[in-house]
């Protein structure tokens, strides 16, 4: 009942709101253990009228009201749901003698003990880290939702870091610094992503690339910009320079995913059709284990080697249940943003550079980034022996290739000469 609930059309496809659709669909649940065990057994599991009735009315209030509702829910869910556990699982041990009946319902509770103490500690857990890792930079309005912007160092060109799939800022940890020494360097975040507003729909390149031509001239950041897009956001850079092509004097790509002007967009569904919205339902679902705080637990085992402060900000953000949205969404739309990478089909005479990790690559990824370095004349493509896909951004000397890529761009730029070898 839950699932159905939740894939119903007229539920809005956002977290707050599908989530309330599945609190009434377990308190539709609970509510018919309380109905068949009094009719049909000689064992009422009247106590089953407590969740029935919470979750009801948190679900109520979460599909009718959204995220304002949410955020107070997240302080009164986990204790509420924990000291109810331990009443359901007292009452069921009084109340329910069969074994069998014990097997089933024990579990459940059990869980809603877990998801309590989970839920709880995740939101502790978000406030303790705004409070740690203040944002850097600013915020600025795009149009909807505000992106967050960050820039250090002085010089033309402005270079524009873009990092990859599910990545924020922070992965810039040891790039960034590097090149600041020599330039201006900006970093953002896209829309969900570290400190960044969630947009009201999934985006695609050439969304992405409109939000970003649109931060950098609300914040004055002047042009023409050296891109610079690691794995995805090489998709995204792609795009930028094919809509905005007096704008971007040089491009660094980072072992970027190859743009495919076959692939596919995702699917639109009609208006009113409600159907092929699946895939965002399902986003939105996914999106709500980062509650539980399950994400954060991964999260502590990654980004070891990047800088502190910068390994510590990645590990935050990347718990929050907004980050793992947009990152799923991402992947969601991977074939429309590979197709309008494809629009750039020629970089004129301007500054190329193409980097590509010397190991754990699939067969024929080497002749794409290839292809890639063909998109100009003036390019070179450097393979970094011994780097990973990952490494590239979160090994300080990978890092350090990657930062002399730009750097190189840079120097080709200002001196108006051909890129070095």
């Amino acid at each position: 009942m839950a699932l159905l609930l939740a894939a119903a059309p007229f539920i809005p496809a956002q977290e707050s709101r599908l989530t309330g659709a599945m609190l009434c669909g377990f308190a539709l649940g609970w509510g018919l253990l309380v109905v068949l065990s009094a009719r049909f057994t000689d064992q009422p599991q009247w106590w089953a009228l407590a969740p029935a009735l919470f979750m009801g009315v948190c679900g109520l209030l979460l599909a009718g009201f959204g995220a304002p509702i949410q955020a107070v829910l997240n302080w009164v869910w986990p204790p509420a749901v924990l000291v109810l556990a331990i009443w359901m699982f007292l009452r069921a041990r009084r109340r329910l003698r069969s074994r069998a009946g014990r097997v089933l319902v024990y579990p459940v509770i059990v869980a809603l003990a877990l998801a309590s103490i989970g839920g709880g500690f995740e939101t502790v857990s978000e406030v303790a880290d705004a409070r740690t890792y203040p944002m850097p930079g600013r915020l600025i309005d795009v149009g909807g939702h505000a992106l967050h912007l960050d820039c250090t160092g002085s010089g033309a060109p402005t270079i524009m870091l873009e990092p990859g799939a599910g990545l924020a800022s922070s992965s810039m940890g040891w790039i960034a610094p590097d090149v600041a020494r020599e330039a201006r360097v900006c970093v953002y975040d896209r829309a969900g992503l570290g400190w960044s507003e969630p947009a009201g729909s999934a985006e695609a390149g050439r969304q992405v690339a409109a939000d970003l031509h649109a931060l950098l001239h609300r914040a004055n950041v002047p042009g023409p910009y050296v891109l610079a897009g690691h794995s995805f956001g090489g998709l995204y850079v792609l795009s930028f320079a094919a809509r905005y092509p007096d704008e971007v004097a040089g491009l660094v790509l980072v072992d970027s995913t190859a743009p495919n002007p076959a692939a596919q967009p995702a699917a639109t569904a009609p208006e009113g059709s409600g159907s092929s919205d699946i895939p965002d339902r399902l986003s939105a679902l996914a999106s709500t284990s980062a509650r539980l705080g399950l994400v954060r637990l991964y999260a502590w085992s990654d980004y070891n080697t990047l800088p502190p402060r910068s390994r510590d900000e990645a590990r935050a953000t990347a718990a929050k249940a907004s980050q793992l949205r947009s990152t799923i969404d991402e992947y969601l739309h991977a074939g429309a943003a590979a197709r309008e990478a494809a629009a750039l089909a020629d970089f004129d005479h301007k500054p190329l550079a193409v980097l590509t990790a010397g190991s754990g690559n699939a067969p024929g990824w080497t002749e794409k980034q290839d292809a890639l370095a063909k998109l100009s004349p003036n390019s070179v493509h450097r393979v970094v022996d011994g780097a990973t896909h990952a490494s590239l951004l979160l090994d300080q000397q990978d890092a350090a290739a990657v930062s002399r890529a730009i750097l190189d761009v840079v120097a080709s730029v200002r001196d108006e000469a051909p890129l070095a070898r």
